[in-house]
Order: structure tokens, then C-alpha cells, then sequence
């Protein structure tokens, strides 16, 4: 599969296309399910990113396919941007079967991007473990957790810093309830994965999970809500409450209404509470992408 140029766009090579906020779904995250897709964050002004942008796409050309790459112009996509919660730049980050698998901030040398290319090269190969991968995600998502603990353990004895299989154990010890043990899961990252998008996911996940051992009743907080909708903690702890009991999409409907109420609560809790939710979810889940842009043209407005 070869991404092409939009009229007006940047001349680039067969496998690297310029993508905006409307075509990033498209571009990104279903063409993800064909070959890992590396989204780069850049802006003309950025110097690292101009040394860092020609070399990576160097190596995605060099690889013939089996990787593609996205530009994202974040002076003219703000909206994407920080839906991505991208920070600094540039800010590269990985898909693949429409998930983030990897990611780094910041110009690297010449030998890393190599490297990085080539570990996503990796996940589609004869050799490589996407495969077992994703056959550990369906048996986890199928209910048959032990079996998917299994398969990611024994993906890590291959690939030792797999951030996708430290991610796929820990959510299999949240699956049971073991917390700790996602937890230590965790602990046990190695330092170039710790900051991947996955590894951040199952943080979030954790995070909803230790708030939900003390979630409130329901009931209780939707009438103390109903009673005064100023009060701001009951809707915050309203919204945990629906998290805990399985309702995801009424507790962003929830933290939503409370963000365009007041924003600015409790230093910015509102708009970290969505952020945990999204992160802890996969990148193209429906909750996610219809939350990010109603959050965002909140923001933007």
C-alpha cells in the first residue's frame, strides 16, 4: 500500500504523506491495520524537526512499504495535536493494527532512527511477533486471560523490550482485579519503553481502577447532582462512579458537561479525568474519538 499526495502538498516520498485532522483517521489509524504507520509532529520553524524529518523518512523509503509515514503540521492541525496530547516537538509516535506501539519526543541520531524503523519493520515480518501480538489481544478480549498472559510472557522472552506485550500482561492482571501486580508489571518496563503510548494506557487504566475501588453510589451522587448542579465534586465523583460501574461513554458525557460548566476546577481535574479515560481506551474507539473532538472544540472555541 502506498500513501499518496494531496494536491498542494509537500513533495515527499511513495510512503510519507502530509495528513491533516480530517484525513488522520484514514491516513493513520486504518491504514495502521496493514503496516505500522509512524506519525511525525513537526513545524517549519522547528529546527530539530528538520533534521529529524528527511532522515526518518529516509529510512521509511528505504524500508519499501512495509512502513508508511504521516506529517502532521502542527501550527496548521492544533485540533489533532493536542487531541494527541503531543507537548513538544517534533513528537513521533507509531501505529499499528490502530493502536500506538511506540513512540519517542525529540531529534535522535542517525543510528536510532534506523533502529526505530526497523523494530516496526519487525512487527510485520516473517519473524516478527505482531502476530502473536495480536492473537494475545483477541484471547484477552475473548475472556481467556490466562492464555493471553501466557502468549505475551512468552513474546517478552523474545522481545524482552516489547512495550505492546508489557502492556498486554499488566491489562491481563487488571482483568483479573490484581492491581499490584499489573503494577509490578510495570515497574518492570525498560526506560526506551516507559514512555510509550501503550505503557501510558495501561497507567490510565490502573489509575480508573484504584479510583474505582472507592467510587460512590450511583444513585446517591446522581441525586446529590440533581439537587445542585454547581457542585462541581459531585459531578467529578459522579462521573468516576459511572466509570466504575462499566459506563464509560455516561461518565465522559458527564465530565463533558462539567468542563463546559468550569473548566479551570480544581486545577484542570475535569479535563485530566477525560484525558485518563481516552488513554486508557484504544485510539480509534468511538467514546475516544467523538470525546476528543467535542472536547476539543470546547477548548478551541
Amino acid at each position: 500500500m502506498e500513501l499518496g499526495q494531496p494536491n498542494g502538498a509537500a513533495a515527499h516520498g511513495a510512503y510519507v504523506k502530509d495528513v491533516t485532522e480530517a484525513t488522520f483517521m484514514a491516513d493513520v489509524i486504518d491504514a495502521s491495520q496493514e503496516v505500522p504507520v509512524i506519525v511525525d509532529f513537526w513545524a517549519p520553524w522547528c529546527g530539530p524537526c528538520r533534521q529529524l524529518g528527511p532522515a526518518l523518512e529516509a529510512e521509511v523509503e528505504a524500508a519499501g512499504g512495509k512502513v508508511l509515514m504521516a506529517k502532521v503540521n502542527v501550527d496548521e492541525n492544533q485540533m489533532i495535536a493536542g487531541q494527541m496530547r503531543v507537548q513538544s516537538i517534533p513528537t513521533v509516535y507509531a501505529f499499528y493494527k490502530g493502536q500506538p506501539v511506540d513512540g519517542f519526543q525529540g531529534a535522535l541520531p542517525p543510528s536510532q532512527i534506523k533502529d526505530f524503523v526497523k523494530k516496526l519493520v519487525d512487527l510485520t515480518g516473517d519473524g516478527g511477533l505482531a502476530e502473536a501480538v495480536a492473537a494475545a489481544e483477541e484471547m484477552l478480549e475473548a475472556g481467556a486471560v490466562d492464555d493471553a498472559m501466557q502468549t505475551f510472557a512468552a513474546i517478552l522472552e523474545e522481545d524482552p523490550d516489547l512495550a505492546a506485550a508489557f502492556a498486554g500482561l499488566a491489562r491481563g492482571y487488571l482483568a483479573k482485579g490484581e492491581i499490584e501486580q499489573a503494577e509490578a508489571v510495570l515497574n518492570g518496563v525498560p526506560a526506551a519503553a516507559a514512555t510509550d503510548a501503550a505503557i501510558e494506557g495501561v497507567r490510565a487504566q490502573i489509575a480508573l481502577a484504584r479510583e474505582a475501588e472507592n467510587a460512590g453510589p450511583v444513585a446517591e451522587l446522581m441525586a446529590k447532582v440533581e439537587a445542585n448542579p454547581a457542585d462541581m465534586q459531585a459531578r467529578f465523583d459522579l462521573a468516576v462512579a459511572l466509570h466504575a460501574s462499566g459506563q464509560v461513554q455516561e461518565a465522559v458525557d458527564v465530565l463533558l458537561a462539567a468542563f463546559r460548566q468550569d473548566r479551570d476546577w480544581n486545577g484542570g481535574a475535569v479535563k485530566e479525568q477525560l484525558f485518563k479515560i481516552f488513554d486508557s481506551l484504544k485510539p480509534n474507539d468511538p467514546i475516544v474519538l467523538n470525546g476528543r473532538r467535542k472536547l476539543s472544540s470546547m477548548i478551541f472555541a
